[in-house]
Formats: C-alpha cells, sequence, structure tokens
C-alpha cells in the first residue's frame, strides 16, 4: 500500500505527465502555423527609433527575421503569406522589463495553498503567458521567480507567450524583501528545512558573501539572463520597512563578480538613495524602482551610466492588504517626481508593470503604458517600450537566451511585429486597444493573431 506521501508525488508525476502531453500537442499546432517567407505590404513603419513613421514599405520576413525594408515591390513567391497593410502601422513587439510571470499568474492565496505544485503553477502560468503575448508583449524581463519551466515551453513552442529574460529566484537577506517565509517557517540556516518559497524556486535566503555567491551561481546554472537582488525594503513584503538598506557592500560586490564572470549583470530592487547608491559602488548595472531618489543620486546614476527602470504603480486595489496600502504612500508621491525627474536629467529609462498576486489586474498592461503620457510624448512613450527597453535587455550580452535585434524595424532584426489600425505616434491610447487595433501579433516571425484575413 502507498502512503500518503507516496500518493502525492505519484499524482504530481501523473499532473507533469499529463502537462508534457498538452504541450507537445500544442508544439504541433504552433510548427503548423510557422509560415517560410511573409511580407507587410504597404504599411507605414514606426522602425522604433525614428520619430516620423516611414511611408509605404514593403517588409519581408524569412524565417524568424526581417529580411527587408523598402518602398520597392517585393517579388510574390509559391508559398508566401501577403498581408495587405493599406497604410496601417508596423512597430516592434511591445517589451515589459519588470515583470513575474509566476506571481502575476497566481493569487497570494494560490501560491500559499497546501495544494500548490508545479503543474498548477504551470497551468496558471501558461493562461497568463498567452494572453500577455495576444496583448502584443513579445519580449519580458523576469526579474524574480521560477519561470524556468515556463520559458523552456515558450521557446520549445510548446505554449504560447512572449520571449523570456530569466533571473530565476530573487536573492535577498533574511529579513528582507524576498523573504517570504510565513510566520511558521524558521530559518535554513539554523534549523536546516528550505521555506516554501525556496523550496518552489521564489527566492534564495542567502547571508554572507559565501551564501550569496551560491546563490547567483545557482541562478545562473540554471540560464538566468540576469541577476536580481534585494537591496532595500520593500511594500510587498512582510518583515522589512521601506526605508531600510538590504545586503552589505561586500555581499553585493559578490553577486557582482559572480555575475560579471558569466557576462551579465545585476539589477537591484532598492527605493532610497543609501540603498541606490551602495549597489551603484558595489558594481550593479540596474536599479529597479527608485521612487525615493533625490536629485544627486540620479545624478551619481548618470554619471555612472546606470539603468533606471521603474513604472507607475497603482494607488491601491480591493486585494491589497492594509499594510501593502500604507507602506506604498511615500512610493506613490515619489513617482510623481521621479519620472519627469529622470526624464529632465536623460538617465537611462526602461518600463515595466510590476504586477504581483492579483492575476485580475493583468488585462491592464497596456494601461500603463498609456499612463506614461502625463510625462511623455506618444514618440518618448512608444521609443521605450520598445527600442529603449530592448536596449537593457541586450545589457545580458552572451546571456542573452535570444541571439539578434529586438525593439527596431530594420533588416536583420528579429520578426517580433504588430501591425496596429492607426498610428500611435499621434494617439498613443491605440496601445491599449488590443482587441480591436492590434491587427496582427508576430513573435519570432510566427503569426499569433491575423485579423487582415
Amino acid at each position: 500500500m502507498f502512503n500518503n506521501i507516496q500518493i502525492v508525488k505519484l499524482v504530481s508525476a501523473f499532473s507533469l505527465i499529463v502537462l508534457q502531453f498538452i504541450l507537445v500537442e500544442n508544439h504541433l499546432v504552433a510548427q503548423n502555423i510557422t509560415n517560410t517567407k511573409i511580407v507587410f505590404e504597404q504599411v507605414n513603419v514606426f522602425d522604433g527609433k525614428t520619430a516620423q513613421l516611414i511611408k509605404n514599405q514593403n517588409v519581408l520576413i524569412e524565417g524568424n527575421k526581417i529580411i527587408s525594408m523598402s518602398s520597392s515591390p517585393i517579388t510574390k513567391t509559391s508559398g508566401m503569406t501577403v498581408i495587405k497593410g493599406k497604410g496601417k502601422t508596423l512597430i516592434p513587439g511591445l517589451i515589459d522589463v519588470h515583470v513575474h510571470m509566476i506571481f502575476t499568474a497566481m493569487s497570494m492565496s494560490d501560491l500559499l495553498s497546501p495544494d500548490l505544485s508545479q503543474d498548477v503553477i504551470m497551468k496558471n502560468a501558461s493562461v497568463q503567458a498567452e494572453k500577455m503575448l495576444m496583448r502584443g508583449f513579445t519580449a519580458v524581463r523576469d526579474v524574480g521567480g521560477p519561470s524556468f519551466l515556463l520559458k523552456s515551453g515558450i521557446d520549445k513552442g510548446q505554449i504560447k507567450g512572449p520571449r523570456i529574460w530569466p533571473s530565476g529566484a530573487t536573492i535577498s537577506q533574511t529579513a528582507g524583501h524576498g523573504d517570504m517565509r510565513t510566520p511558521d517557517e524558521k530559518s535554513r540556516r539554523f534549523f536546516g528545512k528550505p521555506s516554501k518559497a525556496e523550496s518552489f524556486g521564489a527566492t534564495f535566503i542567502a547571508d554572507g558573501r559565501d551564501e550569496v555567491l551560491t546563490a547567483t551561481r545557482e541562478n545562473l546554472r540554471f540560464g538566468a539572463s540576469q541577476i536580481k537582488l534585494m537591496a532595500g525594503g520593500g511594500t510587498s513584503s512582510a518583515y522589512d520597512p521601506v526605508d531600510v538598506t538590504q545586503y552589505t557592500f561586500d555581499e553585493m560586490k559578490a553577486a557582482v563578480e559572480a555575475a560579471e564572470d558569466w557576462g551579465t549583470y545585476v539589477t537591484v530592487h532598492a527605493y532610497t538613495p543609501r540603498a541606490i547608491k551602495r549597489a551603484i559602488d558595489a558594481g550593479v548595472k540596474c536599479v529597479e524602482h527608485g521612487q525615493l531618489l533625490d536629485e544627486a543620486t540620479l545624478q551619481y546614476m548618470k554619471d555612472k551610466d546606470i539603468w533606471l527602470s521603474t513604472q507607475i504603480l497603482m494607488a491601491d486595489t480591493e486585494a491589497m492588504d492594509p499594510l501593502r496600502r500604507e507602506k506604498r504612500k511615500p512610493i506613490l508621491e515619489g513617482q510623481e517626481k521621479l519620472w519627469p525627474l529622470a526624464k529632465k536629467m536623460k538617465l537611462k529609462l526602461a518600463w515595466g508593470t510590476d504586477f504581483l498576486f492579483e492575476p485580475e489586474i493583468n488585462d491592464t498592461q497596456n494601461e500603463y503604458i498609456v499612463k506614461l503620457k502625463a510625462w511623455f510624448t506618444p514618440f518618448e512613450i512608444l521609443k521605450m517600450v520598445t527600442h529603449d527597453n530592448a536596449q537593457l535587455l541586450a545589457l545580458s550580452g552572451k546571456r542573452s537566451p535570444y541571439a539578434g535585434k529586438l525593439g527596431v524595424i530594420e533588416a536583420g532584426a528579429l520578426a517580433d511585429l504588430i501591425l496596429i489600425d492607426g498610428n500611435p505616434l499621434t494617439n498613443i491610447d491605440l496601445l491599449a486597444q488590443t482587441d480591436n487595433k492590434f491587427l496582427v501579433i508576430m513573435k519570432d516571425g510566427v503569426i499569433y493573431k491575423n485579423k487582415m484575413k
């Protein structure tokens, strides 16, 4: 007879086998929709860099790359798919550089459930990944969470979703922003048992240089394209006030050295000048959030050529607990000052959403692009969420999981494209009207949506 633990393991194994069968079946479907050559005929092109549309272009796709863009007609060949653009606008695929593909697919109660398993995580994440792609997001940077299996399924064509630049588990000190233990879970270091969040690959609780080195190298071993370190307090964590600085200089330097040995970089979660200056001095190349930054530290970031990857955070939702609402107040006040100041100082600026634990808000992802119009022109917004965000992805260097250029429309670039009904350079609101205005969505040369048939 089987005991309860053996039964749970057998059920979990069977569920994974079923999931793998479904993924293989979906992969065959994805293969069937791949075309060798595709032409977007007579389209107006936003190339990712130019403030005006390039009119009446014919764009040839072969395999997963853009072969040419020209006003000259393209000779039709047998089997070629022709999309008659009729003056519609072709733009690069959208990029969100601050997502959590697993944490955004599940609520906190889902993640704390005793029934949580890998197949449950994959089922929820697969649904949300496909929805994200169908909103026009062809690439994302996952800055914390167990997204490696999801990424693998997407890359193999088994799941529909965006390209993922994964960080793997967040790396946090004890009582840091990534310490996700429930009150009854004791320290692994003293009691020898990993927390549930650590067991599922959501986070590493690592203290001291040696543990930070090991945690960083573990993520790199699994395929992390960059490393995410928690350098300061957060609003969605229970133990740490927002103002605290996390990790010593030596601990952060250890992560940077290990990442640089692999040809990539460390990005940090941090809000305050103290935490961010320490991270920069340790060699970090990117800061996530930064809503409490002052002008002097922003200037320090500019002088050191540091990326600022920030967001427009929502005030509150029904699902937020009172503690999180309270902790967010200074962050919300700070973001109103941060965006215009960062623009004025001409920082390397990137945009992301950072949705967590509330799957119901995922459908508003594109609306958060449009909110940028409080400080930016349509061209600046469109360039940021395509070309500029792609430049941040490229910071991963040889650890980038995808070879080729993104965020631009030019010969040799990867074929991640959206055909839009209208001109987003004059009406940026079109980016939030995905159902009606996004006529074609292509990723890696594969058409996932086509309303031009």
